[in-house]
């Protein structure tokens, strides 16, 4: 049984593959599951039961992916599922805020519980550190980005998670644009020269150049760079470069940042930070799922 269309919809509205997250959900069932039943369930509860639940927080933070948990209840109750939504995602909540409701099955909430909660909690927690970010460098005109350092097929939520929270993404994939970094540059024979190979072969594709000084940073301007990354810069490195390259190309800051020292970067002029610890690092968001007592 495929998504319902309203949920497909609204995956799709926030840029997310329905398919993908239906998919997704039912591979974490099955895992739970590893080819058996839920036995605890399947002993306590009867199989006619019907149960209202309640998604609630724990802790105060930024939520995402309540359509991706609404997908996986939908995979265990299908056509029995009815959902209720207080809140919308990119919300800020305060620990007590209950997000969504859902009736259905017993049985079916509660084998999909772990799962969503699992979901849930992860893009959440994500979503949350963003936005610490997002607000830290908020007047500066510097923007947070994510990096490539996801999850393993789980890159596309939690990208999503990242917008949630007020950050840009960097590239989805090794296709989308061209990051040149020390070792292409290495191999290649200098900036210049890895630069000019890369928009021959691909000449529609937008090329990022990694630099670790400010002469570096001007000479990848000078080649054409659209976007130059800036690795290990401090402050007033970076105030440097920025100088330096006087708008030739965007120019994006990496490697050793923390939130504390957010601000102080995104006031050089730079225009992107890209940390990686928002989707490498980011712990959950603690989220419950409360069954309502019968009657």
């Amino acid at each position: 049984m495929s998504l319902p269309d309203h949920l497909a919809s609204a995956l799709q509205d926030a840029g997310v593959d329905p398919r993908y997250v239906e998919d997704l959900a039912r591979a974490a069932l099955e895992e739970d599951l590893a080819v058996g039943v839920d036995v605890t369930t399947e002993a306590t509860v009867a199989q006619d039961q019907r149960s209202t639940g309640d998604l609630v927080t724990r802790a105060e933070g930024v939520v995402a992916g309540l359509a991706v948990a609404e997908a996986v209840f939908f995979c265990t109750a299908g056509g029995e599922l009815e959902v209720s939504r207080a809140v919308d995602d990119g919300s800020r909540v305060r620990r007590g805020t209950t997000l969504m409701t859902l009736t259905g099955p017993t049985r079916a909430l509660l084998l999909a519980e772990r799962t969503a909660l699992n979901l849930l909690c992860r893009l959440s927690g994500i979503a949350t550190i963003t936005r610490q970010w997002a607000d830290a460098l908020n007047g500066t005109g510097a923007v947070v980005r994510d990096t490539r350092k996801t999850t393993p097929l789980l890159r596309e939520l939690e990208k999503y998670a990242v917008r949630c929270g007020g950050g840009q993404n960097h590239r989805m994939s090794l296709s989308d644009a061209a990051l040149i970094k020390d070792n292409h540059i290495v191999a290649a024979g200098g900036i210049t020269a890895a630069f000019k190979a890369v928009a021959e072969a691909f000449p529609d594709v937008p090329v990022e150049i990694e630099v670790d000084s400010v002469d570096g940073a001007v000479e990848a301007a000078e080649a054409g760079a659209d976007l130059i990354l800036l690795d290990n810069f401090t402050p007033p490195d970076v105030a440097q470069a920025v100088e330096s390259v006087a708008g030739r190309a965007k120019l994006e800051v990496s490697g050793g940042l923390t939130y504390y020292a957010a601000r102080s970067f995104g006031e050089t002029g730079v225009d992107y930070l890209a940390v990686g610890e928002l989707t490498h690092s980011a712990p959950i968001l603690d989220i419950a799922f409360d069954l309502r007592p019968a009657g």
